[in-house]
């Protein structure tokens, strides 16, 4: 069984782009969020759940409404709660299936909310990955369009960054002062030897 890392960081931080550098030094990478988009429209029990939460017409023949639940969700903290209570479970689930069928000495779960899902649990390390609220809200205006109070309440669903930076093992600084591939090298040379150690 693989060594199994998490890769976290707040929306804007840069944690997909640090996934992508694991994965051109071979290591797999699970993306919790493109898994989750993926269950929506191929895990039955979910769609069931979902149409009977929040009504029939969230899916509009086999497509989920993306726009018409995150507004459903994002002005009602009780109802993101509940959505992420469905989700979190199957892509849990899903994660566990993917990584048993890996054969690298570590794997890379990528997912913003680690902490907050309880997918931390039964991961033997985690990376976070740092950057400062205004370059987060920058990167995100400039990726998604939208203003800033749109990306303010998306982080306020998260748990403060600062927080979740002292929950991690490890952190790779995204700050641009800091150049990222040697520290995701650096990273990588150090799982290796845990991984080693440990198998």
């Amino acid at each position: 069984m693989p060594l199994k890392i998490g890769l976290t960081g707040g929306i804007g931080s840069g944690k997909s782009t640090v996934a992508k550098i694991f994965e051109l030094l071979d290591v797999p990478v699970y993306y919790a969020d493109a898994a989750s988009k993926r269950l929506y429209h191929t895990d039955k029990a979910l769609i069931a759940a979902l149409k009977q939460q929040f009504g029939e017409d969230i899916y509009s023949g086999e497509q989920l409404d993306r726009v018409k639940l995150a507004s459903i969700v994002f002005a009602d903290k009780a109802k993101l709660a509940l959505l992420n209570s469905l989700v979190h479970p199957p892509t849990i689930r899903d994660a566990e299936e993917w990584c048993a069928r890996q054969h690298a000495i570590y794997v890379i779960k990528e997912a913003a909310l680690l902490f907050e899902s309880g997918s931390v649990t039964g991961l033997d390390y985690v990376i976070g990955v740092f950057a400062p609220t205004h370059l987060r809200i920058k990167r995100v205006i400039e990726r998604d369009g939208g203003t800033r109070e749109d990306v303010l309440r998306r982080m306020n669903q998260q748990i403060d960054e600062n927080i979740k930076m002292k929950l991690c093992d490890f952190v790779i600084n995204n700050d641009e002062q800091e150049l990222v591939i040697p520290q995701v090298l650096a990273r990588h040379q150090e799982l290796l030897r845990l991984a080693k150690e440990k198998g």
